[in-house]
This record gives structure tokens, sequence and C-alpha cells, in this order.
């Protein structure tokens, strides 16, 4: 959350030459409503449901820069799916988190003790990150350009 996977995936996208696609994005405009209400209104198991399928659609029928919400590999199926892909993990610590997002309630896991839940996110998830990931990026402190140019080395890819 607040990583900057938008931003970057579009830069990549943009210094490759290939489309870019979100899959949070394409929940909100099949669902018709924010990601937040999904979680309000129907709880997170049903959310989960929602992203896997628009997942599972999404890298069988792209070809290009493919941006994930942050909870997507907690399903085991997509995490099967990554392998063999190149997947890059964009990394940051607690204090840029704040920074970025001041960890407020907009965010439905975030709502309560944001920085203890940030954390408690972080630690069930970074080894399934790590699983799936080709290359590791750091993004503290750096700006959105540092952080596709560094992706870029760490695939070694060319730009367009």
């Amino acid at each position: 959350m607040g990583v900057g996977k938008s931003t970057v995936g579009q830069l990549l996208a943009e210094r490759l030459g290939v489309a870019y696609r979100d899959t949070d994005d394409d929940i909100v405009a099949e669902q018709g409503r924010e990601i937040a209400e999904i979680f309000v209104d129907e709880g997170e198991p049903a959310f989960r449901a929602i992203e896997k399928r628009a997942v599972h659609t999404a890298l069988a029928g792209h070809d290009g820069v493919l941006a994930l919400g942050g909870g997507a590999i907690l399903d085991a199926d997509t995490r099967a799916l990554l392998v063999g892909q190149r997947v890059v993990y964009l990394s940051m610590d607690v204090e840029e988190a704040v920074k970025r997002t001041g960890l407020n309630a907009a965010r439905p896991l975030l709502a309560v003790n944001p920085r203890k839940q940030w954390r408690e996110l972080m630690e069930a998830r970074r080894s399934l990150y790590e699983e799936v990931a080709t290359a590791v990026v750091a993004t503290d402190g750096r700006t959105p350009e540092e952080v596709t140019r560094a992706a870029l080395d760490a695939l070694e890819l060319k730009e367009a």
C-alpha cells in the first residue's frame, strides 16, 4: 500500500513501450465501486475472491506491465501463476509508508492502529512477495523515476 506500484508500473510500461494495467482498476470498473466499499459491504473474503478472478483474467490476457493489489499474492493459485513471470516486489519500510499514505482510514486493512496493522501485514506477506519476486526494489527515499530505473536494471531490461 502506497509503495508506488501504479506510478512505477505506468513508468515501466511507458519506458518499455507496452501497455499498463492495474487489477485494482479492473475490480473498481467491474464492480462499479471502490475497493474500500467492497471490504465494508462484503468483507475481505468476498473481495479476495473478486481479486483472484481479476488477477487470473489479467494474467491470461495482458502482455504488458501488470500491477497487482498488495494482497493478491495471498492466494496460492495466483502465486503459482506468477512463477516464470517477471515480478518486481517494490519494498518499503513503515516510516516511508507513513510519509506516503499517512496510513489513513481510506485503506480498509489499516483502519485501526495503522502502524501496527501495516507491520503485521508486511510480516505476513513479505515472504510471499519474495517467493514470487524476480527482483526486489527498495522504494524508500527514491523518486518514481529512480525506482523505475532500478526495476529495469534489476530485470535487465532495456527501454524501448
